[in-house]
């Protein structure tokens, strides 16, 4: 598996999943475009990047607001070029019940959860248009196959971005391009340490009795990224310690 002549975009590259993925694919020869909100974050990624021979740059910005995207869109072409893959990584994950979920943590989970790959994807579809090869890999959750109380508002989200993935996956079928998704199960990620009080505790009910690791997602990411998934397209991958089976 190669990817030498490729450009990527992995958004919330600048930590967990979204860090692992940006390596892995560097390590395979990519140029990486490392977009994130914390743009130390992204610098961060992009060093560890150059330590192990790779290339890329580092991105600031919001890949949730239009403006950020194409500002975001317009460096990496510049400085890196056409971009034929996609990971849309980058998300957020806030706990709420339901009866004290508010209409703003609903806008905001899916501006960011699933607006964001929805504007991130229309900037650089043109690209894989245009090059007759793309692979689009988006980021969703197993939260979504199990259900899960107290992230209605994620669920929903991240729901979105399973039916976008299949949307693109028919539309671009014929040019060359797939789109697929990986639902992470019980990942070991800052974002997930912010929210879990007692992960050791979680992780011992999963069926491996352990959390999963980014780069058990970044793997199965490159594969969906390479050739050798050139007809798998509209697919959830799962990777996620046995917490589900399709």
């Amino acid at each position: 598996m190669t990817f030498e002549g490729r450009n990527a975009v992995v958004t919330g590259g600048g930590s967990g999943i979204g860090r692992a993925c940006a390596i892995v694919l560097a390590s395979k020869g990519a140029t990486v475009a490392v977009w994130d909100l914390n743009g130390a974050g992204a610098e961060e990624t992009l060093g560890m990047i150059r330590e192990a021979g790779g290339k890329g740059i580092a991105v600031q910005g919001d890949s949730a607001e239009a403006g950020a995207v194409a500002d975001a869109a317009e460096r990496t072409h510049a400085e890196v070029g056409p971009v034929t893959i996609l990971v849309n990584n980058a998300g957020i994950t806030k706990y709420r019940a339901f009866v004290d979920l508010t209409e703003d943590d609903w806008d905001e989970t899916l501006q960011i959860d699933l607006k964001g790959p929805f504007l991130v994807t229309k900037a650089i579809i043109g690209d894989m248009l245009e090059a007759g090869w793309g692979r689009i890999v988006n980021i969703s959750s197993s939260s979504t196959q199990s259900g899960s109380p107290n992230m209605a508002h994620y669920i929903a989200a991240k729901g979105g971005v399973i039916g976008f993935t299949k949307a693109l996956a028919t539309e671009f079928a014929d040019k060359g391009i797939t789109a697929n998704n990986v639902p992470p199960g019980f990942v070991d990620t800052p974002l997930m340490r912010r929210n879990i009080s007692d992960p050791a505790a979680v992780a011992a009910r999963m069926p491996m009795k352990r959390s999963g690791q980014p780069e058990d997602i970044a793997h199965a990411v490159a594969y969906l990224a390479s050739d050798e998934a050139a007809y798998v397209t509209g697919h959830t991958l799962s990777v996620n310690g046995g917490r589900f089976f399709n």
